[in-house]
């Protein structure tokens, strides 16, 4: 059994691998709005789901948890700002069981920038500023993720899923760009531990931008710069995410939930907690509390970063959150609170800049 749980993350291995050592020139932060994460109860906990991903937002996490759906429909809407409100994070997603041994689900994700000031024609044909000539136009990122999961008949408690998605990025009338991608995951269980495995963008996804030239040409030709007209590809590399998880009993009603992801990037050297020129690797480490399956208390770490001062001496950081969830008779209500502003006095001016964000989500099940 174990020797084919093996065999089975090596291969998961090996296809990130080979596709990261194929595009060694890809840049390292691509689609990045995928990055944020969704759902309140992952973002309290440092975005450590992997091993425990069990509702509609599994689809994204890791579509293997589709198959923990108990209920026959399954709906996870969620909302967030960023940057004191400027940047907007939607999330949807449906899911449903299509048997006891199989589920799928339908999610949507964007992150935009609304209401951009377009000031290239303030000024008329005269030299006078003309207020009434401003545009406003929309930045936006769409991915839509088609899940779906299977229970393994060779392994018991092993459970395998993958997610094939659909990305759109729009820039207002300048340009956009269509990309396609494949994420594949696996879920195992074995007395009260809980093991995932997932591996984003497994067969690198890639998008082609186009660009609109009428849009350009004017700023072109008075700038001299070819390069605002050209179409160009954009390439995300794979990503691997190991999970484990323990559950905890204290008593009749109080429980806990401690979990941990590692993030293994192969684009180069990050400013994460361990990076070497070929291989990055990013812990997160997340706890739940649960009173009666009730009323959840969560609380995370991730993002873990080394800083250097203004005075050249370096100091290590991480981002901090917490969150609360309610669950009822199908209901689930989850806040989170992330980014945590730093207010201890330094001289270093990012540490100053964070700001906190909230997140809010709210998921249904019902037959």
């Amino acid at each position: 059994m174990f020797y084919k749980i093996g065999k089975l993350c090596c291969f998961l291995v090996g296809m990130v691998c080979m596709q990261a050592t194929a595009q060694v020139r890809a840049p390292k932060y691509s689609n990045e709005f995928l990055n944020i994460g969704v759902g309140g109860r992952a973002l309290g906990m440092g975005n450590v789901q992997s091993a425990i991903a069990n509702d509609a937002t599994a689809g994204f996490w890791n579509p293997a948890g589709l198959l923990q759906l108990t209920p026959k429909h399954n709906v996870v809407l969620m909302h967030s700002e960023l940057f004191a409100g400027i940047v907007k994070n939607d999330f949807a997603s449906y899911a449903a069981p299509l048997d006891s041994s199989s589920a799928f689900a339908v999610s949507l994700i964007r992150t935009g920038v609304d209401d951009i000031a377009d000031t290239r024609n303030l000024v008329n044909e005269y030299g006078y500023i003309n207020y009434d000539n401003i545009r406003l136009f929309s930045v936006a990122d769409y991915a839509l993720l088609v899940s779906y999961a299977r229970r393994s008949s060779l392994i018991k408690g092993l459970r395998l899923g993958g997610s094939a998605k659909v990305i759109y990025r729009n820039v207002g009338q300048f340009a956009n760009a269509y990309g396609f991608g494949l994420d594949v995951g696996a879920q195992l269980e074995r007395q009260g531990w809980q093991f995932g495995l997932m591996a984003k963008d497994i067969t690198s996804t890639f998008n082609a931008w186009v660009h609109n030239p009428d849009e350009f040409r004017d700023v072109a030709v008075l700038t001299g710069d070819s390069l605002l007209i050209k179409s160009s590809v954009e390439i995300t590399l794979p990503r691997l995410v190991a999970g484990i998880a323990h559950r905890l009993q204290f008593t009749d009603k109080l429980g806990a939930l401690v979990a941990a992801d590692l993030d293994f990037t192969f684009d180069g050297r990050r400013n994460v907690l361990l990076g070497t020129d070929v291989l990055s690797i990013d812990p997160h480490l997340g706890l739940e509390i649960n009173y009666n399956q009730l009323v959840f208390m969560r609380a995370g770490m991730n993002n873990v970063q080394q800083i250097r001062n203004f005075d050249y001496t370096e100091s290590w950081k991480f981002q901090p959150n917490f969150g609360v969830g309610i669950s009822s008779n199908g209901l689930k209500l989850d806040l989170a609170l992330t980014r945590i502003a730093d207010t201890t006095p330094t001289n270093n001016f990012s540490s100053n800049a964070r700001l906190s964000s909230i997140i809010v989500s709210l998921g249904y099940s019902f037959d």
